[in-house]
């Protein structure tokens, strides 16, 4: 398989063809200008053996993945085909260092994208990733069209669906996502690992089917910012989170023009939730002095969203130093077992419905200015 790869990208691009079967597969070099087409019936498999699958020199943090490239361009994957991580003996040994309370070992992703441009998986069903499934890093031009992601949400940890981390011009549509981790989580970056504070930029989400997962996530490594989001007509069906934007302190950057429209939530835990405190401390917290990861969220609008079934109706939390900015929430029906809780936040709401079965609908922290209409 390396060889057809390799002979394809000598020779200026061309189609390297699954026909039906189970190919089982070490790691895999993309190469420039490389299509890779997965007939109906086709397995691309990940190979069970832990030591396929070296660490990155460049990123100790995570092995080489069974589909990686780095710094191709114009490569693509289509077909009806299915490539399947192999995953469990990963999440069997992640499980197990957790409970020994020793480090975690680093995983390789399913398709690791790297420094790489116009991209483009269409088609195809991912499954069984031993951690992220699709994760372009600083890329610009990804597409994923008509793909099934799944993966076993109570027994896959860390499998998120698709990652777009510092990267920019990306098309998500069309796609069913079901797995054990963030569904889609967009981010920037992590300050303690030295990335480059790079931003994600120009991402469209649309016509999507979210199964379980911790729902579509910015963050919560923010280091670069992020801006320019659409979502629309998205379906949520037993995630833990639905709307999901979240950073803490020295995760954070600038944050901002978000467009949330037509979003449907059923069974979701926190159907929105915006929160600067992801790693914890807000109980009592007092003002901090700002730095250049200080996380600052401005200009969201959500609208024409509607949640049924929720534990918590929205959890909405600025920092006292940097509260929310310009919030704007536009005929958004949300129902749960408690209301809408808020701190550090400007808010401009018009047709906004909570209804809790107890305790308040509406509960205002310090520092909410809440414009009801």
């Amino acid at each position: 398989m390396q060889k057809a790869i390799d002979s394809c990208a000598a020779s200026g691009g061309g189609i390297v063809q699954f026909s039906a079967g189970t190919y089982l597969s070490a790691p895999l070099d993309w190469k420039s200008h490389v299509h890779l087409k997965l007939d109906a019936g086709a397995t691309l498999l990940g190979s069970p053996d832990m030591s396929d699958y070296p660490v990155r020199a460049d990123a100790p943090w995570r092995r080489i993945s069974l589909l990686h490239a780095d710094r191709a361009t114009d490569i693509a994957l289509t077909g009806g085909g299915t490539v399947d991580g192999n995953g469990q003996p990963w999440w069997t040994q992640q499980q197990a260092d957790r409970h020994a309370g020793v480090a975690e070992k680093p995983r390789p992703m399913l398709f690791d994208l790297t420094h790489s441009t116009r991209i483009v998986i269409d088609g195809v069903t991912i499954q069984n990733s031993p951690q992220y499934n699709i994760m372009a890093v600083v890329c610009d031009g990804l597409t994923v069209r008509k793909v099934k992601i799944l993966n076993p949400g109570r027994t896959a940890p860390n499998t998120d669906g698709i990652d777009p981390i510092s990267t920019s011009h990306v098309l998500i549509e069309h796609d069913l996502i079901d797995t054990g981790d963030d569904n889609i989580a967009i981010k920037s970056g992590l300050v303690e690992r030295g990335d480059p504070d790079v931003p994600s930029t120009d991402i469209t989400i649309r016509d999507c089917d979210f199964r379980n997962g911790h729902g579509l996530s910015i963050g919560s490594e923010t280091a670069g910012g992020v801006r320019n989001v659409r979502v629309e007509r998205v379906t949520f069906r037993g995630t833990r989170q639905g709307i999901r934007i979240k950073s803490a302190r020295g995760r954070g950057n600038d944050i901002g023009h978000f467009t949330f429209r037509d979003i449907t939530l059923a069974d979701v835990d926190v159907p929105i939730q915006i929160t600067m405190y992801y790693t914890g401390g807000m109980k009592g917290d007092t003002a901090h002095s700002v730095t250049p990861h200080t996380p600052r969220f401005h200009d969201f609008t959500i609208e024409n969203v509607t949640a049924t079934g929720a534990k918590q109706a929205a959890e909405i939390y600025g920092l006292p130093e940097s509260p929310i900015r310009n919030l704007v929430l536009r005929h958004v029906h949300l129902s749960g077992k408690t209301g809408a809780d808020m701190q550090y936040a400007q808010i401009r709401a018009s047709d906004f419905l909570v209804q809790a079965e107890a305790g308040q609908n509406i509960i205002k922290g310090p520092g909410v200015d809440l414009e009801m209409k």
